[in-house]
Protein backbone atom coordinates (compact mmCIF):
# COMPACT_ATOMS: atom_id res chain seq x y z
CA UNK A 1 0.00 0.00 0.00
CA UNK A 2 2.97 2.28 0.52
CA UNK A 3 4.17 1.48 -3.00
CA UNK A 4 0.70 2.33 -4.33
CA UNK A 5 0.68 5.68 -2.49
CA UNK A 6 -2.22 4.78 -0.18
CA UNK A 7 0.02 5.00 2.89
CA UNK A 8 3.26 6.83 3.53
CA UNK A 9 6.27 5.47 5.38
CA UNK A 10 5.33 7.83 8.22
CA UNK A 11 1.90 6.24 8.74
CA UNK A 12 1.94 4.10 11.90
CA UNK A 13 -0.30 1.17 11.00
CA UNK A 14 -0.37 -2.61 11.28
CA UNK A 15 -2.16 -5.12 9.08
CA UNK A 16 -3.94 -7.62 11.35
CA UNK A 17 -6.32 -10.17 9.89
CA UNK A 18 -6.87 -8.08 6.77
CA UNK A 19 -7.67 -4.90 8.76
CA UNK A 20 -5.45 -1.83 8.74
CA UNK A 21 -5.16 -0.66 12.34
CA UNK A 22 -3.70 2.65 13.45
CA UNK A 23 -0.89 2.34 15.98
CA UNK A 24 -1.27 4.80 18.83
CA UNK A 25 1.62 6.99 19.97
CA UNK A 26 3.82 5.44 22.64
CA UNK A 27 3.86 6.69 26.20
CA UNK A 28 7.13 6.76 28.11
CA UNK A 29 6.60 3.51 30.12
CA UNK A 30 5.91 1.63 26.87
CA UNK A 31 8.96 3.05 25.12
CA UNK A 32 11.13 2.25 28.14
CA UNK A 33 9.75 -1.30 28.20
CA UNK A 34 10.59 -1.80 24.52
CA UNK A 35 14.19 -0.74 25.06
CA UNK A 36 14.56 -2.80 28.25
CA UNK A 37 13.18 -5.97 26.64
CA UNK A 38 15.24 -5.64 23.48
CA UNK A 39 18.45 -4.99 25.45
CA UNK A 40 17.81 -7.84 27.93
CA UNK A 41 17.18 -10.30 25.11
CA UNK A 42 20.08 -9.06 22.99
CA UNK A 43 22.46 -9.93 25.85
CA UNK A 44 21.49 -13.62 25.80
CA UNK A 45 21.15 -14.33 22.09
CA UNK A 46 23.01 -17.07 20.29
CA UNK A 47 24.87 -16.12 17.07
CA UNK A 48 22.15 -17.44 14.74
CA UNK A 49 19.46 -15.13 16.18
CA UNK A 50 18.88 -11.40 16.25
CA UNK A 51 16.51 -8.84 17.76
CA UNK A 52 14.10 -6.82 15.65
CA UNK A 53 12.40 -3.93 17.42
CA UNK A 54 9.01 -2.69 16.17
CA UNK A 55 9.60 -4.01 12.65
CA UNK A 56 7.17 -5.91 10.41
CA UNK A 57 6.64 -9.66 10.32
CA UNK A 58 4.97 -11.09 7.22
CA UNK A 59 2.42 -13.44 8.81
CA UNK A 60 0.37 -14.94 6.02
CA UNK A 61 -1.43 -12.94 3.34
CA UNK A 62 -3.58 -10.99 5.79
CA UNK A 63 -1.24 -9.80 8.53
CA UNK A 64 1.91 -7.75 8.93
CA UNK A 65 2.12 -6.85 12.61
CA UNK A 66 5.00 -4.91 14.12
CA UNK A 67 5.63 -6.60 17.47
CA UNK A 68 7.55 -4.55 20.00
CA UNK A 69 10.35 -7.13 20.07
CA UNK A 70 10.91 -10.14 17.84
CA UNK A 71 13.68 -12.70 18.06
CA UNK A 72 14.19 -14.16 14.59
CA UNK A 73 16.57 -16.68 13.07
CA UNK A 74 19.40 -15.62 10.80
CA UNK A 75 21.40 -12.47 10.35
CA UNK A 76 20.27 -8.89 9.84
CA UNK A 77 20.94 -9.05 6.10
CA UNK A 78 18.83 -12.18 5.63
CA UNK A 79 15.77 -9.89 5.58
CA UNK A 80 16.99 -7.31 3.09
CA UNK A 81 14.44 -8.35 0.43
CA UNK A 82 11.56 -9.59 2.60
CA UNK A 83 10.36 -9.41 6.19
CA UNK A 84 10.68 -12.53 8.35
CA UNK A 85 7.71 -14.87 8.20
CA UNK A 86 8.12 -16.23 11.71
CA UNK A 87 9.93 -15.68 14.98
CA UNK A 88 11.38 -17.74 17.80
CA UNK A 89 9.91 -15.34 20.37
CA UNK A 90 7.60 -12.34 20.16
CA UNK A 91 7.18 -9.73 22.90
CA UNK A 92 4.54 -7.03 23.21
CA UNK A 93 4.85 -4.29 25.83
CA UNK A 94 1.30 -3.62 26.90
CA UNK A 95 -0.93 -1.36 28.97
CA UNK A 96 -3.79 0.21 26.98
CA UNK A 97 -3.80 -2.64 24.42
CA UNK A 98 -3.66 -5.53 26.89
CA UNK A 99 -6.90 -7.27 25.81
CA UNK A 100 -6.03 -6.86 22.12
CA UNK A 101 -2.52 -8.22 22.67
CA UNK A 102 -3.86 -11.23 24.61
CA UNK A 103 -6.73 -12.23 22.37
CA UNK A 104 -6.12 -10.88 18.87
CA UNK A 105 -2.35 -10.80 18.54
CA UNK A 106 -2.04 -13.90 20.71
CA UNK A 107 -4.35 -15.85 18.41
CA UNK A 108 -2.56 -14.53 15.30
CA UNK A 109 0.86 -15.47 16.66
CA UNK A 110 -0.41 -18.92 17.68
CA UNK A 111 -1.91 -19.42 14.19
CA UNK A 112 1.52 -18.75 12.70
CA UNK A 113 3.04 -21.28 15.14
CA UNK A 114 5.21 -18.79 17.02
CA UNK A 115 6.32 -21.14 19.78
CA UNK A 116 6.56 -18.51 22.51
CA UNK A 117 4.86 -15.14 23.03
CA UNK A 118 5.31 -12.77 25.97
CA UNK A 119 3.29 -9.80 27.09
CA UNK A 120 5.11 -7.40 29.37
CA UNK A 121 2.03 -6.31 31.31
CA UNK A 122 2.78 -2.77 32.50
CA UNK A 123 -0.47 -2.50 34.46
CA UNK A 124 0.28 -5.40 36.82
CA UNK A 125 4.10 -5.40 36.52
CA UNK A 126 4.23 -9.04 35.39
CA UNK A 127 5.24 -10.89 32.25
CA UNK A 128 2.62 -13.17 30.74
CA UNK A 129 4.21 -16.15 28.97
CA UNK A 130 2.28 -18.06 26.29
CA UNK A 131 3.53 -21.36 24.86
CA UNK A 132 2.37 -24.32 22.80
CA UNK A 133 0.21 -23.00 19.93
CA UNK A 134 -2.87 -25.17 19.45
CA UNK A 135 -6.05 -25.12 17.40
CA UNK A 136 -8.92 -23.39 19.19
CA UNK A 137 -12.17 -22.80 17.32
CA UNK A 138 -13.23 -20.12 19.80
CA UNK A 139 -10.12 -17.96 19.26
CA UNK A 140 -10.08 -15.05 16.80
CA UNK A 141 -7.82 -16.77 14.26
CA UNK A 142 -8.71 -20.36 15.22
CA UNK A 143 -5.59 -20.81 17.34
CA UNK A 144 -4.50 -19.98 20.89
CA UNK A 145 -1.75 -20.97 23.29
CA UNK A 146 -2.33 -24.08 25.39
CA UNK A 147 -0.01 -22.95 28.18
CA UNK A 148 0.11 -19.60 29.93
CA UNK A 149 1.95 -18.42 32.98
CA UNK A 150 2.42 -15.11 34.79
CA UNK A 151 5.78 -14.31 36.34
CA UNK A 152 6.69 -11.39 38.57
CA UNK A 153 9.75 -9.22 39.01
CA UNK A 154 11.47 -11.72 41.34
CA UNK A 155 11.53 -14.55 38.76
CA UNK A 156 13.49 -15.49 35.67
CA UNK A 157 12.23 -16.93 32.39
CA UNK A 158 13.98 -19.77 30.56
CA UNK A 159 14.31 -18.86 26.89
CA UNK A 160 13.24 -21.14 24.03
CA UNK A 161 16.73 -20.83 22.52
CA UNK A 162 18.64 -21.42 25.76
CA UNK A 163 19.62 -19.19 28.62
CA UNK A 164 17.41 -17.19 30.94
CA UNK A 165 16.31 -13.60 31.34
CA UNK A 166 15.32 -11.88 34.58
CA UNK A 167 11.80 -10.45 34.65
CA UNK A 168 13.20 -7.43 36.52
CA UNK A 169 15.28 -6.66 33.41
CA UNK A 170 12.11 -6.55 31.28
CA UNK A 171 9.93 -4.36 33.49
CA UNK A 172 10.30 -0.56 33.70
Amino acid sequence: MTDAGVLTENDRVELIGGEILTVTPQKSPHATGVVLASEALRRVLTPNLHVRTQLPLALGDDSEPEPDVAIVRGSLRDYLKAHPQSAVLLVEISAATLAFDRHVKGSLYARERVAEYWIVNLIESVVEIYRDPTEDGSARFGWSYAQSKRVDRTESIPLPFGGVVSVADLLP
